[in-house]
């Protein structure tokens, strides 16, 4: 396991990561940072928990859209990768919720 830093919505966090998650992790960081930063763009929102709900339900949709697709078993990889990236994001943002 090893530390990386990620920039979310000018946000800086502090993530740990196995090593073959690692760049993974970082595009899932780069996806969700572009996706929020959509969000905002878009809606003029400034509440970052409303940012962050936006971003998780369109990227949510877009999940379930390529579930219902046909797409075999690099659908099936890729959704597996999503729910692990986001785990990981979860539980991570969780435990830095407890330093401030």
């Amino acid at each position: 396991m090893e530390q990386i830093d990620v920039r979310i919505l000018d946000k800086d966090y502090r993530l740990i990561v196995g090593a073959d998650e690692k760049a993974r992790l970082l595009e899932a960081a780069a996806l969700v940072d572009q996706k929020m930063r959509l969000v905002r763009d878009e809606s003029r929102v400034t509440q970052l928990d409303r940012i962050a709900v936006g971003a998780a339900l369109q990227l949510a949709e877009e999940l379930i859209s390529a579930r219902q697709s046909p797409g075999g078993p690099a659908a099936v990889e890729s959704t597996r990768r999503v729910r692990v990236m986001s785990d990981a994001i979860e539980a991570e943002l969780k435990r830095q919720d407890t330093l401030f």
